[in-house]
């Protein structure tokens, strides 16, 4: 007997068991990712995770491999849009904050050392994060008004919108997009995200451009005046009135001339080449403290070319002198752009902390890149919400800190679930919320449960002690999996046996449990 003959006859049309990551599980999708999924597929302290939408909160969450981290991020992300739907005027825009491969390896680039493999990791900081969290977010503002398209997250009329803006709103969403932009690799967008929002020039340019382009006219003007005064055009020759005005003329030409010269000069080094020269070493400063983003100082330099000077201020721009500052300058502006497009909030979903290629699972580097984050100022920012899904790992790592790390994270307002754990009884209702999921309806027959898959003589009670050995997800659905395939492999389809005796259950819980138990003490990967 193969497992598809086992489910097939109890009407399963697929094995509620066989997926291992929420993110490629198409069970948990159906079962648990609709705003009316059975309670059963949400974690008993979801709610206190999610928070109020209305106004987003902080959670910090801890727990192992297979324990629902991702599973908890993805019904969040569901519950958003089911929230942004019902509150158009109120949204929260979803900052999934997940893939740190780019983030972690660009400060790799700048930072690593083939002698000290923490390198990179010792010179983390929070606003590297804030810097990652607002590429994320502007990049796709930016995208969704440089391409016109309707976008159902800021508004099918985002461009419109956009364009309704007040002018300083304008400028501050193009200084955004200057800074931020990781899709900008020379300035292009800048200048199409100041066409989308029909913003005139910056100020000067017009000036700058027309100096440029007509200054030579003066000195033109004076090179003719003295052709004409030296007798080449219109002078009368042999004319005696006319020398020493001529000359005079000439005289006055060549200085004219040469101021003209003087002068267009200037205007081409100062515009030209000075303008350039600090834009070039502003873009440099910019670029050595934006130090986890991979623009180029030349793509910074372009784009800043396109910003209203008036904006590039100390305070504003991220500097050595005012890192912090000029962060929560710059994310506090982009919650008021975002308020025109009817998002009300920010929640940044991390997630995933320990795949990083260079992290690879290491405790002290996922220490070294999370720990920054643990600042109450930033926990704490009206109209943000971080979500924080962490390894187990971080936990252990969490309660060997002193009393002045508590104080400064003020961990007792973050909503803290120390571990996200699950019970015998959580599990097996979890386990039948899968079998109804890949149950088709049927009025006249019951679905199957859980009970229904085990022998007669194997009692719920059995079937609960035995998942709440497993004290997870991931391994629950690996237990159960190993029993169903065990059972097909040492039956026939002609012997009829469709339940998995107590033989087949003690034998793959004693295995499953010992797995668990080594796994957790790190005797074993998982």
């Amino acid at each position: 007997m193969n497992v598809n003959q086992f489910l097939e006859h109890w009407r399963i049309a697929e094995n509620p068991f066989r997926a291992e990551e929420a993110r490629h599980d198409g069970v948990f999708r159906r079962a648990a990712l609709s705003v009316d999924a059975p309670a059963a597929s949400v974690h008993s302290e979801f709610d206190k995770v999610l928070g109020e939408l209305s106004r987003p909160t902080t959670s910090v969450v801890f727990g192992e491999k297979g324990s629902g981290k991702t599973a908890i991020r993805m019904q969040i992300e569901e519950r958003v849009r089911a929230h942004n739907a019902r509150s158009p005027d109120a949204k929260q825009l979803i900052i999934l904050y997940d893939d740190l491969d780019p983030f972690v390896g660009e400060m790799q680039a700048r930072f690593g050392s083939t002698k000290d493999a923490m390198a990179a990791f010792n010179k983390y900081r929070l606003v590297d994060h804030l810097d990652a969290v607002l590429s994320l977010a502007v990049g796709r503002l930016v995208s969704s008004l440089v391409l016109g398209r309707g976008d159902s997250e800021f508004g099918e009329e985002a461009g419109r919108t956009g364009r309704r803006m007040p002018p300083a709103m304008k400028q501050d969403l193009v200084l955004l997009q200057a800074l931020f932009d990781a899709e900008d690799g020379d300035g292009s967008r800048t200048r199409e995200l100041r066409d989308s929002l029909r913003m005139p020039s910056p100020k000067g340019a017009g000036t700058r451009a027309f100096l440029c382009a007509a200054g030579w006219i003066p000195a033109a003007a004076a090179l003719a005046w003295i052709i004409w005064a030296s007798g080449a055009f219109g002078a009368a020759e042999g004319a005696s009135d006319r020398g020493w005005i001529g000359d005079l003329g000439v005289l006055l030409g060549q200085i004219a001339l040469g101021v003209a010269l003087v002068g267009y000069g200037a205007v081409l080094v100062k515009y030209l080449a000075w303008d350039r020269l600090k834009r070039s070493r502003l873009a440099r400063r910019t670029r050595e403290e934006m130090r986890s983003l991979a623009r180029s100082p030349s793509a910074i330099a372009a784009s800043l070319a396109s910003v209203d000077p008036a904006r590039l201020i100390p305070g504003l721009l991220p500097d050595p002198d005012h890192s912090e500052t000029a962060r929560y300058q710059l994310l506090e502006r982009f919650t008021a752009v975002l308020q025109r497009f009817g998002h009300s909030g920010i929640l940044v979903l991390i997630d995933r902390v320990d795949e990083p290629t260079l992290v690879a699972g290491d405790a002290e580097k996922m220490r070294l890149l999370i720990w920054p984050l643990f600042n109450s100022r930033f926990l704490q920012l009206d109209r943000v919400g971080v979500k924080l899904l962490l390894p187990i790992e971080l936990r252990h790592a969490l309660f060997r800190e002193s009393q002045t790390f508590f104080s400064e994270a003020r961990l007792d307002k973050q909503s803290l679930v120390e571990r996200l754990s699950w019970t015998g009884p959580m599990l097996y209702d979890l386990c039948n919320a899968r079998i109804a999921a890949c149950t088709p309806a049927d009025g006249e027959k019951r679905p199957a449960v859980l009970a229904d898959l085990f022998a007669d003589n194997v009692t719920r009670q059995d079937l609960i002690d035995a998942l709440d050995q497993m004290q997870q997800p991931r391994d629950a659905f690996k237990f159960l999996y190993r029993c169903i395939a065990e059972h097909c492999q040492n039956v026939s389809t002609e012997d009829d046996a469709w339940q998995v005796p107590r033989l087949v259950l003690d034998t793959v819980r004693r295995s499953e449990a010992d797995r668990v138990q080594q796994l957790h003490r790190g005797v074993r990967p998982a």
